[in-house]
Protein backbone atom coordinates (compact mmCIF):
# COMPACT_ATOMS: atom_id res chain seq x y z
CA UNK A 1 0.00 0.00 0.00
CA UNK A 2 1.02 3.93 -0.97
CA UNK A 3 1.94 6.02 1.81
CA UNK A 4 0.68 9.34 0.80
CA UNK A 5 3.74 10.74 2.45
CA UNK A 6 6.28 8.96 0.52
CA UNK A 7 7.82 10.45 -2.91
CA UNK A 8 5.05 9.86 -5.37
CA UNK A 9 5.90 6.76 -7.66
CA UNK A 10 7.14 7.55 -11.01
CA UNK A 11 4.13 9.26 -13.58
CA UNK A 12 2.79 6.64 -15.55
CA UNK A 13 3.98 8.24 -19.61
CA UNK A 14 1.73 9.62 -21.65
CA UNK A 15 3.51 10.59 -24.89
CA UNK A 16 2.80 12.28 -28.08
CA UNK A 17 1.56 8.94 -29.66
CA UNK A 18 -1.01 8.58 -27.61
CA UNK A 19 -1.89 12.33 -27.42
CA UNK A 20 -2.04 12.56 -31.35
CA UNK A 21 -4.71 9.69 -30.98
CA UNK A 22 -6.81 11.24 -28.73
CA UNK A 23 -7.25 14.25 -30.88
CA UNK A 24 -8.31 12.04 -33.96
CA UNK A 25 -10.74 10.13 -31.62
CA UNK A 26 -12.00 13.60 -30.36
CA UNK A 27 -11.73 15.18 -33.90
CA UNK A 28 -10.09 18.06 -31.89
CA UNK A 29 -6.57 19.78 -32.75
CA UNK A 30 -4.56 20.82 -29.47
CA UNK A 31 -1.44 23.64 -29.99
CA UNK A 32 1.62 22.41 -28.54
CA UNK A 33 1.35 23.54 -24.88
CA UNK A 34 -2.35 21.83 -25.23
CA UNK A 35 -0.64 18.78 -26.14
CA UNK A 36 1.53 18.99 -23.02
CA UNK A 37 -0.51 19.79 -20.07
CA UNK A 38 -3.06 16.99 -21.32
CA UNK A 39 -0.47 14.41 -21.26
CA UNK A 40 0.83 15.88 -17.51
CA UNK A 41 -2.89 16.12 -16.45
CA UNK A 42 -3.69 12.44 -17.94
CA UNK A 43 -0.31 10.73 -16.29
CA UNK A 44 -1.79 12.64 -13.11
CA UNK A 45 -5.22 10.67 -13.33
CA UNK A 46 -3.21 7.27 -14.80
CA UNK A 47 -1.01 7.54 -11.65
CA UNK A 48 -4.04 8.12 -9.12
CA UNK A 49 -5.35 5.38 -10.41
CA UNK A 50 -2.74 3.16 -10.21
CA UNK A 51 -2.62 4.62 -6.22
CA UNK A 52 -6.09 3.64 -5.99
CA UNK A 53 -5.20 -0.46 -7.63
CA UNK A 54 -2.72 -0.22 -4.81
CA UNK A 55 -5.51 0.13 -1.77
CA UNK A 56 -6.01 -2.64 0.82
CA UNK A 57 -9.77 -3.31 0.17
CA UNK A 58 -9.36 -6.39 2.63
CA UNK A 59 -12.76 -7.07 4.66
CA UNK A 60 -14.51 -4.01 2.63
CA UNK A 61 -17.50 -5.09 1.70
CA UNK A 62 -17.96 -4.13 -2.05
CA UNK A 63 -20.68 -1.09 -2.73
CA UNK A 64 -24.02 -1.82 -4.01
CA UNK A 65 -26.14 0.31 -6.32
CA UNK A 66 -29.48 1.98 -4.24
CA UNK A 67 -31.75 1.01 -7.31
CA UNK A 68 -32.46 -2.67 -7.72
CA UNK A 69 -31.09 -3.51 -11.15
CA UNK A 70 -33.49 -5.82 -11.72
CA UNK A 71 -35.37 -6.28 -14.99
CA UNK A 72 -38.99 -5.61 -15.06
CA UNK A 73 -40.83 -7.73 -17.36
CA UNK A 74 -44.23 -7.65 -19.11
CA UNK A 75 -46.52 -10.22 -20.83
CA UNK A 76 -45.41 -9.99 -24.39
CA UNK A 77 -48.42 -10.07 -26.76
CA UNK A 78 -49.33 -9.39 -30.14
CA UNK A 79 -51.95 -6.62 -30.03
CA UNK A 80 -53.78 -5.01 -33.83
CA UNK A 81 -54.66 -1.65 -32.22
CA UNK A 82 -55.24 0.59 -35.17
CA UNK A 83 -54.26 4.03 -33.67
CA UNK A 84 -53.84 5.85 -36.92
CA UNK A 85 -56.59 8.04 -36.51
CA UNK A 86 -55.79 9.22 -33.32
CA UNK A 87 -52.21 9.82 -34.62
CA UNK A 88 -53.36 12.04 -37.37
CA UNK A 89 -55.68 13.96 -34.86
CA UNK A 90 -52.47 15.02 -33.34
CA UNK A 91 -50.65 15.75 -36.57
CA UNK A 92 -50.39 19.92 -37.71
CA UNK A 93 -51.36 18.11 -40.69
CA UNK A 94 -52.46 14.99 -42.71
CA UNK A 95 -53.08 14.00 -46.20
CA UNK A 96 -54.88 10.73 -46.85
CA UNK A 97 -53.84 9.09 -43.92
CA UNK A 98 -50.28 9.88 -43.73
CA UNK A 99 -48.39 12.72 -42.18
CA UNK A 100 -47.54 15.93 -44.07
CA UNK A 101 -44.15 17.36 -43.81
CA UNK A 102 -42.54 20.54 -45.27
CA UNK A 103 -40.70 19.32 -48.05
CA UNK A 104 -36.74 18.80 -46.90
CA UNK A 105 -35.60 18.15 -50.34
CA UNK A 106 -35.16 20.00 -53.32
Amino acid sequence: MTDIHEAPPEPASIGAEQIEYLEQLARIRLSGEEKERTARDLSKILDYIEMLGELDTEGVDPLSHPVTTEPVFREDKAVNDDRRDAMLRNAPEHKDGCFKVPKTVE
